[in-house]
Parts: structure tokens; sequence; C-alpha cells
């Protein structure tokens, strides 16, 4: 475990095992001066806005949870948004494989924890998992970002933002880097979606979980809540601006080599209405 760890409680309450001292942060203003941590986590309770008809948490509502924490981790190691846009750059995902082992019911408690893993060519490595009141993971991810030079909006090598941090050798929640997604032919269209107000982020193009829930919102109802386990793989390929129309199309995929199979198998591609442009791909298994 690492040497700087946190849980942050749903009284706000942060302790740091190694200098044995408690801080007391307010909802309204965190005190991102405390000493870094290695490990960022809190103490999450299931509320009624992130559960399904099944009483469990939806995959959009744990992606939210997750950015939640990466922002919250950014700050304190000092390369949270203002840090980054004093320098003209912002941090932007690029992909996400997430394992659902179970959903954790309304009203439960589990501590959701993140942290920095590596460095993967342009890429910065964050990983995340929620673990149960035993202590066992039942959700994991590891997520791949880039930094990005706001003025020219091209990405920049991310060593000189991660020097001096933590990138937790040897704690994984998954052992592989989330894979570009292969072009699916044969796709059909099921739903199109306008960039709308809630979907814009600070970045001011559209937020990652609300990729999410648009492939959430084209799915048959009863499929979402019978899963019991999930697995995602994402790929966010080019941004989208406020007004623009995204088309979804969708496809059956074949899902070898896992034990058991997944009940369904499907891909999905976001392509912008105006000129075909790809906007993000992912595939989504599911386990009745």
């Amino acid at each position: 475990m690492p040497k700087h760890y946190a849980i942050l409680s749903k009284s706000r309450v942060l302790f740091n095992r190694e200098y044995e001292h408690i801080a007391i942060l307010s909802f309204l203003g965190q005190n991102w001066d405390m000493e870094k941590l290695a490990v960022w986590a809190e103490n999450f309770t299931v509320r009624f806005n992130a559960i399904d008809k099944s009483d469990t948490m939806t995959l959009s509502a744990v992606l939210n949870v997750f950015q939640e924490l990466a922002v919250s981790h950014a700050e304190n190691l000092g390369v949270g948004r203002e840090a980054m846009a004093s320098t003209g750059q912002a941090w932007i995902l690029s992909r996400m494989s997430v394992q659902i082992d179970r959903r954790p019911t309304y009203g439960e408690t589990i501590t959701v924890r993140s942290w920095p893993r590596s460095r993967e060519k342009l890429f910065a490595l964050r990983d995340f998992d929620s673990l149960d009141a035993q202590g066992k993971p039942i959700i994991r991810a590891r997520s791949c970002w880039i930094i990005i030079d706001m003025e020219k909006r091209r990405p920049i090598r991310p060593q000189t933002v991660l020097e001096g941090i933590h990138l937790n050798e040897g704690l994984d929640a998954m052992s592989f880097v989330p894979a570009g997604l292969e072009e699916r032919k044969s796709m059909l269209k099921t739903a199109e979606h306008k960039a709308l107000y809630n979907d814009i982020d600070y970045n001011g193009h559209v937020n990652n979980v609300s990729y999410i829930r648009w492939i959430e919102n084209a799915m048959d109802f009863p499929l979402l809540e019978q899963a019991k386990r999930s697995r995602l793989d994402i790929n966010y390929m080019n941004e989208v601006h406020p007004g623009e129309v995204v088309d979804l199309w969708s496809s059956g995929i074949e899902s070898a080599g896992e034990s058991p199979p997944p009940a369904h198998a499907l891909a999905f591609e976001g392509k912008k209405a105006h000129d075909g442009q790809t906007a993000f791909r992912a595939e989504l298994r599911l386990w009745l």
C-alpha cells in the first residue's frame, strides 16, 4: 500500500496515515494545499439518482464517480484544471476500460479509489477501483489520458507534468493498457444525439460520461437492468462541440475466449452527422 493514502468519508474527514493528522474538508472549499497523496479514496454511499429499476448502480453513475475522483486527485497533486490552464494545457480522457464484477446496491457504502499508474507513450495512465465493506474489489478500471495544448489542440508528452508524481508501481487495477478499438462493418443506426447544455463540460466539449449515457439510452431497458456484471471499453476520438449532432451506430460482436461468455456483446460508434467524423467507439459486454 502506498505511504500516502486517504479516505474521504461522508462527513468529509480526510485521514493521512503517514503523518497521522486529520483535516476537515468543507464541501465547497476543499483544502488542496494539504500534503500530496499517492492514492485518493472516498467512501461513497449509493444514492437514488445512481440506480436503475434493478436497485443497483448504473454504468454511467460509476463513470461519473470515477471522474470526480480523478478531478479531486489531480487538484491535490497540483495538476488540476486551474494549474493546467495557467500553462495553456488540459487533461483529456482518451481511452478507458471498466470491469464491473458486482453492481453496488442502493444504500450500500463502497470505498472508491484512484491513483496515477504509469506512462505509455503519449498516455498518462490512471487506475480506479471500488471496494465493498469487506475490502473486496467489485469494480476495476484503467484510463488513458492525454495532455493537450489548448491553443494548438494538439497532444504533448506527459513527462513534464508527471515529474514528481508518485506512479504507484505494482498497484494495478488492471493488467493491460486499454486498446484502440477497430472499426466495425455492417453497423445499424440506432439513435442520434444533439450536444446540449448538460452534455458540455469545462473544456467546452461533450463530457466523457455523456457518451456513456447516450449508449445506455440507445439500449433496451431490460438488458441493462438485468445485467449483473459488465465490461465497457471506450475510445474517445474526436471532440464534439455544443449543438453538433452525433449519429449512434451499433452491432452485435463476437466475444470469443471469455468464460463464461457474456449474454450480450455490442459495439457502438458515434459519428458526427455533418461530416461523418468518428467521435467515439465502444464495446459493451453484459452478463445476466
